[in-house]
């Protein structure tokens, strides 16, 4: 039985705003060390001695992060793409429909990518065991030891201790309770659920078609139908929109005989608010921890995360500091949980879910500077990279080389354009950026015009075939 790493990789995190941002999500961000949280869920399933070849499923905004990050590590994963979010339950299922066609005697290693595992021989020790249970056809999740009466998490409840060690089942799986009851279950020796689980992909289907059949239905067709396109494989759209949109816990663990729980030593958290950040971070001997350009004075228990420049804070208590380019966050650390909500209020800025600088499949751009008919750009393309053959029918643009060189497309003529050099692109223009160097290319890109979005843009040819 092959042991297949599925890694969820779709979702948004909102509750780490500003750094965080439906534009860039926790996932992708070295929030905790230098990798982001993906790169580090790819790293611990790496060893092809214990794990077949890993799936990652995200959808269409990620598909580049998620294909370039796992090759910055040399490795090169199934990057399926999900049409629609549907949540959890339909990720899970078809991931693991996908492992199965892939090799039908598959066990599945379901895993967030947002999540933060320290200890990783402890990790491993408690898959080996999980996979051993789910061999005898159980779906297992790791429960972790609870620090504190936390409302965010699901609780188990152990019953029977299983024939592997460490491996029990499950007497009773409880989404979400409020305060008073999360702290009856602390007290009483319930496990927080982690909800990373280890099933065979036959299991989880048949429990799935007697618990949730459309949902099993939908994933299955859309796992048989989806189609090969270039470096991803995109479900069935149509299938998949059949799905429920509903979580694994709900949809399956509350109601499956089938479940049990490993209980974990390992250190664990899923960074689902900066105090979580705050929790697992290095601490100076006042309590704060502080990740980037940070002087902290005469301050205590504050968590300073600077992604812009110097942040100093001065005799503050308890408190959350981030700083990036076009926004900063200030907010009681016992609050932090307040911060989606604080997003929500937010819906009618930019800055809510997208920022300035704009990650894309051949580099960035970050937006230096804006006026109402004027906009200056840092474009910055990797080797190799080749922007899309474009025009703009509202601005003109002006190129200027400050590293590198490039090789620039305006309608048939194309020219190389080195350093200190520039180029004029007219509105209207088709036209095309291009790095045919061994080093990042640098421009300095000047926008004039009546409209600036990023939505003026009709595409002719794409390499990296975006619509």
């Amino acid at each position: 039985m092959t042991l297949t790493p599925l890694i969820l990789a779709g979702g948004s995190g909102t509750r780490l705003w500003p750094v965080s941002r439906d534009g860039m999500p926790k996932q992708f961000l070295p929030l905790i060390g230098e990798r982001s949280t993906y790169q580090q869920a790819l790293a611990r399933v790496a060893d092809p001695a214990m794990f077949a070849p890993p799936i990652v499923i995200t959808n269409e905004a990620f598909r580049f992060f998620a294909l370039q990050q796992a090759e910055a590590l040399g490795l090169a994963p199934t990057v399926v793409l999900e049409p629609a979010r549907r949540d959890s339950a339909a990720a899970i299922a078809a991931g693991a429909a996908v492992a199965a066609l892939r090799a039908p005697d598959s066990a599945v290693l379901a895993m967030a990518a947002d999540h933060v595992i320290l200890d990783e021989a402890l990790y491993l020790d408690a898959v080996r065991a999980a996979e051993q249970a789910a061999a005898a056809g159980h779906i297992v999740t790791f429960g972790i030891r609870p620090t504190e009466p936390k409302t965010g998490y699901g609780y188990i409840r152990r019953g029977a201790a299983l024939p592997v060690e460490g491996v029990f089942a499950v007497e009773a799986f409880v989404e979400k309770p409020d305060a008073a009851t999360a702290a009856d279950y602390v007290a009483a020796g319930y496990l927080w659920n982690s909800g990373n689980f280890v099933f065979r992909a036959d299991v989880m289907a048949a429990e799935l078609a007697r618990f949730q059949p459309d949902l099993a239905e939908a994933t299955q067709a859309a796992a048989a139908g989806a189609i090969a396109d270039g470096h991803f494989l995109r479900l069935d759209a149509e299938a998949f929109a059949r799905a429920p949109r509903i979580s694994i816990d709900y949809a399956l663990m509350e109601k499956t005989e089938a479940a049990a729980v490993v209980e974990s030593t390992f250190r664990w958290s899923d960074i689902g608010s900066w105090d979580a950040v705050f929790a697992i971070a290095e601490h100076d001997r006042q309590g704060n921890a502080a990740t980037g350009d940070a002087a902290i004075f005469d301050s205590k228990g504050c968590l300073v995360y600077s992604d812009d420049g110097l942040t100093v804070i001065d005799r503050i208590e308890n408190l959350v500091v981030v700083t990036t380019p076009d926004a900063v966050l200030v907010a009681d650390r016992g609050r932090c949980e307040d911060v989606k909500a604080l997003v929500n209020r937010l819906s009618n800025r930019r800055e809510a879910s997208e920022h300035r600088r704009g990650v894309r499949p051949w580099g960035h751009y970050d937006s230096i500077d804006r006026g109402s008919r004027f906009q200056v750009k840092r474009i910055v393309v990797q080797p190799g990279g080749v922007l899309s053959l474009q025009r703009h029918l509202h601005r003109a643009e002006h190129w200027v080389v400050v590293r590198g060189t490039a090789e620039v497309t305006v309608g048939d003529t194309v020219e190389l354009v080195q350093e200190n050099e520039s180029v004029f692109i007219p509105a209207t223009a088709r036209h095309r950026l291009a790095n045919p160097g061994r080093i990042p290319l640098e421009i300095i890109e000047v926008q004039t015009g009546s409209y600036l979005g990023e939505d003026d843009i009709a595409r002719f040819d794409d390499v990296y075939r975006r619509a």
